[in-house]
C-alpha cells in the first residue's frame, strides 16, 4: 500500500425505505472489505461506484480524478470513464467466446493488438491457476474455473479499481478457499472494494473493514480490530462472539443480575465510569457451565444450535459451546448458570 489516493467515494442513493449514505476512502493498492446485513445497501454502493447506479448526491474520484459528482438539488457533472470493473456472484462469461478470448476482450476493446491481447490472456489464465485452458469454452469449465476466468478477465483490463460483490458465495468451501487465496495474491497491488458476508473473506483479503447497516456506516477500522470489538449485534454475529449490552458499575460490567469483570486494562478503564454504556464481548467457546459454588450468572436456554463440534446453547444471557455429551440433558427453557475467566472478557463502549 503506497498511501496514494486510489478511490474516494461519497455515495448517496435514495432507496425505497431508507437512504444509502456511505463514504469510503481506499488508498492505492489497498483492499477494503464491506460487510452488512442483506439489504443494507452494500450492492448499491458498488453499483454506484461502477457507474451502474446514478447518484442522488455525492462524489466519486478515482486516483484523484472526479468521475462523478451530484450536488443537491441534483446538479450533476457529466460522468467520466472511471476504469472500474465489477465482479459479482456470477462469472457472466461470454458463452460464445473461449476462455482466452473472454480474457482478451477488455484489452482488445481498449485497442491492444489481438496477438498481444491473446498472449496476455494466456498469461493471466496461468496466473489464476488455469494454464493451458485458453481454448476451453465456458460450458466446459466448472463453476470455480469460470470464476477464475472472470477474475482474469477483470484484471486483464488493467482497471484502476476492482469491485468484488460476493464472488465466492456460490462456490463450495474448498473451491472458495482456493479462489480466495488466488484473489489475495492477484489483488496485492490493486485498489479493491470487496463486499462479503464471510468474515474469512474480510480477514484474508482486506486491510480494513467498514460495516454498513441500513445505508449507514456503523463501524470501521482494521479488520481484526472491528471483529474483536463489535459495535453492533450484526458484527458480533459474523465474528462469532457474544455481545451483551449493559453498564459500568463499580469497575465491573452489569446487566440485571449478570455481573462480569475483565482482566484487560483497557476494559477496566472503561468500566471505571459508573453508568457508562458498555458491551461485554467474549467467545461462546470460552464460556463454561458452572458447578455449585462457582462464581457465575443465571441464564435461560432459548435455542440449541448444532455445530461441527457439538452444540451452541443460546441463552438470554449469552451463548455457550458444549460437546454433545455435555449438552445431552439441556433443553429449551432450562435454567443454567454460566461462568467465564475474566481474562477472556473485553468491554467495549456502546455508542
Amino acid at each position: 500500500m503506497t498511501g496514494a489516493e486510489g478511490l474516494r467515494a461519497h455515495v448517496v442513493v435514495q432507496r425505497e425505505h431508507f437512504v444509502v449514505d456511505v463514504s469510503l476512502q481506499v488508498p492505492a493498492g489497498a483492499t477494503v472489505a464491506v460487510m452488512g446485513p442483506s439489504g443494507a445497501g452494500k450492492s448499491t454502493l458498488l453499483q454506484a461506484i461502477a457507474g451502474l447506479q446514478p447518484l442522488d448526491a455525492g462524489e466519486i474520484a478515482v486516483e484523484g480524478r472526479v468521475v462523478d459528482r451530484v450536488e443537491k438539488p441534483r446538479l450533476r457533472t457529466e460522468p467520466m470513464r472511471r476504469e472500474v470493473v465489477l465482479l459479482g456472484q456470477k462469472p457472466r462469461l461470454f458463452p460464445h467466446l473461449s476462455a482466452r478470448e473472454n480474457v482478451a476482450f477488455g484489452p482488445r476493446a481498449a485497442g491492444t493488438d489481438a496477438r498481444a491481447a491473446r498472449a496476455g490472456a494466456d498469461d493471466w489464465l496461468a496466473r489464476v491457476g488455469l494454464p493451458g485452458s485458453g481454448e476451453r469454452m465456458p460450458h466446459e469449465l466448472s463453476g470455480g474455473e469460470q470464476q477464475r476466468v472472470a477474475v482474469a478477465r477483470a484484471l486483464a483490463a488493467s482497471p484502476r479499481v476492482v469491485l468484488l460483490d460476493e464472488p465466492l458465495v456460490a462456490l463450495d468451501p474448498e473451491t472458495a478457499g482456493d479462489i480466495r487465496r488466488m484473489l489475495r495474491d492477484q489483488l496485492v497491488s490493486t485498489t479493491t472494494v470487496a463486499v462479503t458476508h464471510d468474515a474469512a473473506d474480510a480477514v484474508a483479503l482486506a486491510d480494513r473493514l467498514i460495516v454498513v447497516e441500513s445505508g449507514r456506516v456503523t463501524q470501521s477500522g482494521l479488520v481484526r480490530d472491528v471483529l474483536a470489538a463489535p459495535a453492533s449485534g450484526f458484527v458480533a454475529s459474523i465474528a462469532g462472539v457474544n455481545r451483551l449490552v449493559g453498564v459500568a458499575s463499580g469497575g465491573t460490567w452489569r446487566s440485571g443480575d449478570v455481573r462480569l469483570t475483565s482482566a484487560d486494562p483497557a476494559s477496566r478503564a472503561l468500566a471505571a465510569t459508573d453508568g457508562a454504556a458498555l458491551a461485554a464481548v467474549f467467545r461462546p467457546g470460552d464460556v463454561r457451565v458452572a458447578e455449585a459454588g462457582q462464581e457465575s450468572w443465571p441464564a435461560v436456554v432459548t435455542r440449541i444450535e448444532p455445530t461441527l463440534g457439538g452444540v451452541r446453547v443460546h441463552t438470554d444471557a449469552g451463548a455457550v459451546d458444549l460437546s454433545l455429551d455435555a449438552a445431552g440433558g439441556v433443553a429449551v427453557g432450562d435454567g443454567i448458570r454460566l461462568r467465564i475467566d475474566p481474562a477472556l472478557v473485553r468491554f467495549v463502549s456502546v455508542l
